[in-house]
């Protein structure tokens, strides 16, 4: 495929606002437990996500960086056809130069459409708080970029002072990780509540199969799908995988189903929206111009 701009992508596409790849050889995975989370103990390539893709009924998708590595975001923007990946969330040191930084690796136009610093696993607790990120994080605004927020829940109160002194649009990954049958529930409903009174702020349904005792059914997803509903509405909230994480409970077809079954009581329009309309307007996909081959 040539550098041409994929154009827009269909209303009733159902695109995958957060998969991942990797090969850990190139980019290794320390978090991976051998013994805990054998399912994923692997490397996963294109050809992987697209079988997923085909089980799933899932039309592109939307790859998320797994390692604060320049290296890895080059080789997953390598891997954008316009079809099985419409885009990359990325990684840039929000300390540096991030405009120099997003312009030597293509910027949007190449498939970089959001940034994303791993915050839950930062040995400094209120990392993205700190002054010498401030600057880096308005310049992603400022570039037409997203910052995806992928945070333990009891750093959701931090995820409410971001969005209260930044401009920028932010994307929170996998609802901020609800705590499914614990005493911190009421506080990470609160404060996502609290996040959601932002209007700049939108929501990934994505991640909770493994959080969820039950095995990753509706009905046990239901109570944080409903809030999320509640407090964003359809028109904030994003459909992902969270693939192959999702294999350490249930699989990426079981999660599909029982996203589409959360959402049956929206109208066609809304389901639309959240299953892909959101994900190609929030991360602007039809900018992106894709050079890998199809």
């Amino acid at each position: 495929m040539t550098a041409e701009t994929a154009g827009p992508v269909p209303p009733s596409a159902i695109i995958d606002a957060h998969a991942h790849l990797w090969n850990r050889h190139r980019t290794p995975q320390p978090w991976i437990d051998p013994e805990a989370m054998q399912p994923i103990d692997r490397d996963f390539a294109v050809a992987d996500l697209a079988a997923m893709q085909d089980a799933c009924g899932i039309d592109g998708a939307v790859l998320v960086q797994s390692a604060h590595s320049i290296a890895e975001t080059a080789e997953l923007l390598g891997l954008i056809d316009g079809a099985r990946v419409r885009g990359v969330v990325g990684w840039v040191d929000l300390a540096g130069d991030v405009a120099a930084t997003v312009g030597s690796l293509g910027g949007r136009g190449a498939g970089l459409v959001g940034i994303r610093h791993l915050a839950h696993q930062d040995p400094d607790d209120e990392a993205l708080l700190r002054p010498e990120r401030a600057p880096g994080i308005t310049t992603l605004g400022d570039l037409g970029l997203a910052l995806d927020l992928v945070l333990r829940p009891e750093q959701l109160g931090q995820a409410v002072r971001l969005a209260e002194s930044h401009a920028t649009t932010l994307v929170l990954d996998h609802l901020g990780n609800p705590p499914f049958g614990s005493d911190a529930w009421a506080d990470w409903a609160r404060d996502l509540t609290a996040l959601a009174g932002h209007q700049h702020v939108l929501a990934k349904v994505s991640g909770l199969g493994p959080l969820d005792p039950t095995a990753c059914t509706a009905d046990g997803l239901r109570p944080a799908v409903d809030l999320a509903l509640e407090a964003f509405g359809p028109d904030r909230l994003l459909f992902g995988t969270d693939w192959p994480v999702v294999w350490l409970r249930g699989d990426a077809p079981q999660w599909a189903g029982a996203a589409q079954t959360l959402l049956d009581g929206l109208s066609s329009t809304d389901r639309a929206a959240v299953m892909g309309g959101n994900a190609s307007r929030v991360y602007r996909l039809a900018e992106v111009r894709p050079v890998a081959d199809s």
